[in-house]
C-alpha cells in the first residue's frame, strides 16, 4: 500500500485490513475521483494471504473492453453464420439428391419419347403397305403424297435432339397417324358395305358334286363347261341368301327349273337353280340369311342338289373365289 505507483503489487500476510482515511485523505480522494486516469484488478487468494494488483491505464482498458465487445460480437455473428452454412449445406445435399432423381426420371422419360416415335413412324410403313393397293388417290393427302411417303421426313434427321424437339416430333407423328387412322376408317366403313353386298355365304351346306368349269358331261359323251356349283343338299332343304338384294327372276327358267336370281349391286348376281319351291317374289328385296326357296330336283337335273351360280357383269365365275363363311 506504500507504494501505490506500481504495476504489480504483492502483500504477505493477512487480509488488508482497511485503514482510517484521513481529512486531507479522503478530501482528496473526492477531488481525485472523476479524474481516475487509471483501473485497478485485484486478485486475493482464496487463503487471503496474498493480494496481486493489475493497474492499466485507462486508454488500455476501455480499449481490451472494446477488443472483447467486438471479438465477443465477431463470434456471435460468424457462429450465426456458421448455423446458417450448415443448414444451407443440409438443404443443398437433399436438393442435390432430388435434382438427381429428377434427371433419371426426364432421362427416362426422353428415351421412352424416342422409343415411341420410332414405332410410330414403322406404323407409317404399315399404314402404306395397307394403303397401296388402293392407289394414291384415297390415301390421306391424295396425289400430293407418294407410296410409302418418299420424301425425307424430319424425324429422320440424324443426331441427338433435345427432348423439347422429341415432343414435337411425336406429337406430329401422332398427329399424322391419327389422319391416316381416320381416314383407313371411313375406307374400312366403305368396304365394309361393299362387302356385306357380296354374296361370301353358302347358301347350303353340303358336298360338292361338281364344280366350276370343265367337266364330263352327265347327258352325253365328252366334256362341258360347267358356270357354277352344284352341292348336294335333300330335297326340301332351305336356300337362304348370302348376301342382300332384289329378286329379279323367282320361277322357271332356262334349263335351271325353278330358279332364284338376285341383283346384289356392283353389277353382281347370284343364281340357284333346280329348287322345289320359291318364298320370294320378284321385285322383292331379301337381306342376308333370307330363305329364297327350297332344294329340289327341277330342270335338267340327275338329283335333287342346288346348282350356284356368280355372274359378274354378265359372266359366270367360280363361286369359290367369294365363299368365305
Amino acid at each position: 500500500m506504500g507504494h501505490p505507483e506500481s504495476f504489480v503489487d504483492s502483500l504477505p500476510g493477512p487480509a488488508i485490513e482497511p485503514a482510517q482515511p484521513s481529512a486531507a485523505n479522503v478530501v482528496k480522494r473526492r477531488t481525485r475521483s472523476p479524474g481516475r486516469k487509471q483501473f485497478s484488478l485485484l486478485i486475493v487468494r482464496g487463503d487471503g494471504t496474498r493480494v496481486v494488483r493489475f493497474n492499466f491505464p485507462r486508454p488500455a482498458a476501455l480499449a481490451a473492453f472494446a477488443g472483447v465487445a467486438i471479438a465477443v460480437t465477431t463470434f456471435g455473428a460468424l457462429f450465426g453464420d456458421w448455423v446458417q452454412l450448415r443448414q444451407l449445406t443440409v438443404e443443398a445435399r437433399t436438393f442435390k439428391q432430388q435434382i438427381a432423381e429428377q434427371g433419371a426420371t426426364i432421362d427416362s422419360f426422353n428415351r421412352r419419347v424416342v422409343e415411341l416415335r420410332q414405332e410410330m413412324t414403322g406404323w407409317r410403313d404399315l399404314h402404306a403397305r395397307i394403303w397401296e393397293p388402293f392407289g394414291p388417290e384415297l390415301q390421306p393427302g391424295g396425289r400430293d403424297r407418294a407410296i410409302g411417303g418418299g420424301a425425307l421426313r424430319a424425324d429422320r434427321v440424324t443426331g441427338r435432339l433435345s427432348p423439347r424437339d422429341e415432343l414435337e416430333r411425336l406429337a406430329e407423328s401422332v398427329a399424322e397417324q391419327g389422319e391416316s387412322l381416320k381416314a383407313l376408317d371411313r375406307l374400312v366403313a366403305r368396304a365394309g358395305k361393299a362387302l356385306a353386298a357380296l354374296p361370301s355365304r353358302w347358301p347350303v351346306r353340303g358336298a360338292v358334286n361338281s364344280e366350276f368349269g370343265m367337266r364330263q358331261s352327265p347327258w352325253a359323251q365328252g366334256t362341258e363347261f360347267h358356270s357354277g356349283l352344284d352341292i348336294r343338299s335333300a330335297h326340301g332343304t332351305p336356300v337362304r341368301a348370302p348376301a342382300g338384294g332384289t329378286v329379279t327372276v323367282a320361277g322357271t327358267y332356262q334349263e335351271y327349273g325353278i330358279t332364284v336370281i338376285l341383283d346384289h349391286g356392283q353389277d353382281i348376281k347370284s343364281v340357284y337353280g333346280h329348287l322345289s319351291r320359291t318364298s320370294v317374289k320378284s321385285g322383292e328385296r331379301v337381306e342376308r340369311g333370307a330363305v329364297v326357296g327350297w332344294s329340289g330336283n327341277t330342270g335338267r337335273s340327275t338329283g335333287a342338289h342346288l346348282h350356284y351360280e356368280i355372274l359378274v357383269k354378265g359372266q359366270a365365275v367360280n363361286p369359290r373365289a367369294y365363299l368365305w363363311d
